[in-house]
């Protein structure tokens, strides 16, 4: 496997920070690899730009922050606008497609999109797009198994919300294991 730099943006309320933890949970422990977390905000909480960067690896990581992001989730176009410049060569781009346009990637970046927000109403509860997000980040990179992600989302999301939350994470694994066998287009930068 080696090591995957993850960056996750999006404006403050969310969810960004609680995605990058709940990954690298996935991947720390209950996936068995080595997993680090950083974030940044902005002294505004709420609306403003905020993101997490996670590191997984199959060896100890040494160095907690993330130089150039192999995968790239955003999910506001402010995000997209000022983290899609460090997405690595032949990255990997996940959007929320109803709230992001992309334009000017370097080519050959994989772009991955996902309705979050739109997924997350139908459940009722606009605020857990970030945990449709985690669930399309899990079917489409592949990186942790649905298992060890639907356990880190059950033991981080707040007690009485666990059954919301993991409604929300299948919703976006399926849509993600859709595009995974074909069944949603994906596109490729050129």
């Amino acid at each position: 496997m080696g090591t995957t730099e993850i960056k996750i943006g999006g404006f403050g309320g969310q969810g960004v920070i609680l995605a990058g933890h709940i990954i690298g949970k996935a991947a720390a422990i209950f996936g068995g690899q080595h997993s680090a977390m950083t974030q940044s905000f902005g002294p505004e909480a709420r609306g403003s730009a905020c993101s997490s960067q996670v590191i997984i690896s199959d060896k100890p990581v040494r160095y907690p922050y993330v130089r150039k992001p192999q995968i790239l989730v955003v999910m506001s176009q402010e995000a997209f606008d000022k983290f899609s410049p460090q997405l690595a060569d032949n990255g990997m781009l996940l959007i929320e497609k109803e709230l992001v346009q992309v334009s000017k990637l370097k080519p050959g970046i994989k772009v991955f999109g996902v309705p979050a927000t739109r997924l997350a109403e139908e459940l009722g509860k606009k605020i857990v797009l970030n945990i449709v997000m985690v669930g399309f980040w899990t079917a489409v990179t592949g990186l942790v198994s649905k298992e060890a992600a639907a356990k880190a989302v059950e033991s981080t999301v707040p007690r009485g919300t666990e059954e919301l939350n993991l409604k929300a994470f299948n919703k976006g694994y399926d849509y993600g294991a859709a595009i995974v066998k074909g069944g949603v287009p994906a596109e490729t930068a050129a």
